[in-house]
């Protein structure tokens, strides 16, 4: 899950012979099913549930034409910002997988002032809010962590981070997460070849072997 599958819509794929090259690759390192999370975030990419629905059921006919039957669902990355809080409190249409899960993601330096009002609007909701890549924000502590998922929230590491490609200090948070058993997903996110390669140098690092010994959501979405 999370990754960036659907052409030419963010920051992932550019093409279809792009994305089935990845899709290819993944299928290749054991996957059997691909959730994509294409970017909504204001300013950026232009993208609505509605767009992205759209785009997602036009390359699902292209991947059936194509000859590819791996299980592919859509959801989206939301960034936490005021359209997305006022999407929420509005109770307008988001896009989720698995049980009313949805993949969020926020400011990297700070801490938003609204993510407790807003964890609580979601979970009263019911919905089951899911924190992408946890260990790349700078305010995220051990503490802050199992804070978050007291109040509801999924923590999904960024498997990247395990072989340090965001850098020393990412890699050194995932695993004291990973330590504390304080992870509840593992996410791909997935966006090109050069991640998908990547990817199988993950399967031989130490705690991606200890994050598996984990009771992790992956199988059950």
């Amino acid at each position: 899950m999370h990754s960036h599958l659907i052409p030419g819509i963010d920051d992932g794929v550019k093409s279809p012979r792009e994305a089935f090259a990845v899709i290819d690759a993944l299928m290749e390192l054991g996957y059997q099913k691909i959730i994509t999370t294409p970017h909504i975030m204001t300013d950026y990419y232009g993208n609505t549930a509605e767009s992205v629905t759209t785009a997602f059921e036009n390359f699902k006919v292209v991947l059936k034409e194509s000859g590819y039957t791996i299980p592919f669902h859509c959801a989206a990355e939301y960034y936490l910002d005021e359209n997305f809080i006022k999407i929420m409190m509005d109770k307008k249409r988001i896009l989720t997988f698995g049980d009313r899960h949805f993949l969020f993601e926020t400011n990297v330096m700070s801490e938003p002032y609204q993510l407790k009002e807003f964890i609580f609007s979601a979970t009263s909701q019911g919905y089951k809010p899911v924190l992408a890549h946890p260990e790349r924000y700078e305010y995220m502590s051990l503490e802050k962590a199992e804070d978050m998922r007291n109040r509801g929230v999924l923590l999904q590491i960024n498997m990247l981070s395990l072989i340090g490609f965001y850098g020393p200090q990412i890699q050194k948070m995932a695993e004291k997460m990973i330590q504390k058993g304080l992870i509840d997903l593992l996410g791909s996110d997935c966006h090109n070849m050069d991640h998908a390669l990547i990817l199988k140098k993950v399967q031989q690092a130490k705690f991606y072997r200890k994050a598996l010994d984990l009771p992790l959501l992956n199988y059950t979405l």
